[in-house]
């Protein structure tokens, strides 16, 4: 049995630690791999982060610990694998100097502009360049999207491109719960991502003058949204495939800048997955993911309405491209699809050690 440390920056609340790592714990076992996940930072830390209260600095600080002690655990294991960072601003150096073990990074968004743009550029001269050089020591790069991969390989070559996925046997379609009285157009992130909301106001406004419409938000605050019925609905891991079965379409939109590039778009993934139809923008992975069979693009608010009403007044179009979503995620985005690139980059870092 190969043994696996992986090391998360976030506690299992966060969808990232629960995609990239969790879901996959099962599979690799039956693949001769034990990957056992420590985190840094817990959900105590992510809830009061989205819900704007002080930050738990004593158990920020006891989490630090825990994470040395982690890492001193790591003679058990043959190799470790870690997402996004060991240490929020710790330099490229001292992560490299504290991972004894061939390790395999891990990122699905452009993390390596954290320390570049917004509040933490301030940190650019002395951290701006720490993902490249943490990618450069890895024995193997595993990213969440073509571009991150692309990207990646200018470091090091041995990346692999693993997309963000879904379990398909979780993820499935209800079709026959959906209702024909209302148009419901719906939307799941988490506060971080409700900012690009704002970008389906007119649309939807727009939309909502033809007749009634109902725009869920599910995770996230939504903006108000002339002539729509807004529902904002926590998330809940127990209600959301329910929920998004409940679409009529699902949205994902996005400004076209460097960080929403780096996106994995898992927003149109899950939808797909249920057979909901989905509008995007073309942006970053949306493009990679979405075909003329399964969804649409839009760029402008024009393009948001006309596809918005295409698919508001046609069922039939709406069935067809649920079911071509839904053949794609489990051709090439589904659990089961890409267990086996995870694994086999594993027993390949494995086996070189």
């Amino acid at each position: 049995m190969i043994k696996v440390l992986g090391l998360a920056l976030y506690g299992p609340l966060a969808a990232s630690t629960r995609y990239r790592l969790g879901q996959y714990v099962p599979g690799l076992a039956l693949q001769g791999i034990d990957l056992h996940i420590v985190h840094l930072l817990g959900d105590d830390y992510l809830l009061r982060r989205f819900t704007g209260r002080s930050l738990p600095i004593t158990a920020m600080v006891q989490a630090g610990f825990a994470r040395f002690v982690d890492l001193l655990g790591q003679r058990r294991y043959d190799l470790v694998m870690v997402h996004c960072e060991l240490f929020p601003l710790f330099p490229a150096w001292l992560e490299r100097a504290l991972i004894r073990k061939p390790y395999i990074y891990d990122f699905d968004d452009a993390f390596y502009l954290k320390y570049r743009l917004g509040r933490l550029g301030m940190a650019r001269t002395f951290l701006g360049r720490k993902f490249e050089s943490v990618m450069a020591g890895a024995a193997a790069v595993t990213a969440g999207n073509n571009l991150l991969a692309q990207y990646s390989r200018q470091f090091k070559s041995n990346t692999f491109y693993l997309p963000t996925v879904v379990d398909t046997s979780r993820y499935v379609s209800h079709m026959s719960d959906r209702s024909d009285k209302v148009f419901t157009v719906g939307w799941i992130g988490s506060p971080s991502t409700a900012q690009y909301l704002s970008l389906l106001v007119e649309p939807l406004s727009a939309i909502g003058l033809d007749g009634p419409v109902q725009f869920i938000v599910i995770g996230g605050k939504a903006p108000v949204i002339p002539n729509v019925s807004v529902v904002e609905i926590e998330w809940n891991e127990d209600t959301e495939v329910d929920l998004i079965n409940s679409f009529d379409v699902g949205v994902m939109p996005l400004p076209d800048d460097d960080w929403a590039q780096g996106k994995c778009a898992f927003k149109l993934i899950q939808y797909m997955a249920c057979a909901v139809p989905v509008v995007a923008s073309p942006v970053g992975a949306n493009s990679d993911v979405i075909t003329a069979e399964s969804g649409c693009m839009a760029s402008t608010s024009e393009e948001w309405i006309d596809k918005l009403r295409l698919l508001r007044d046609s069922p039939d179009i709406r069935v067809s491209m649920g079911q071509a979503s839904m053949k794609r995620i489990v051709e090439y985005y589904s659990l089961s699809s890409n267990l086996p690139i995870l694994a086999d980059v594993i027993h390949q870092v494995a086996e070189k050690k």
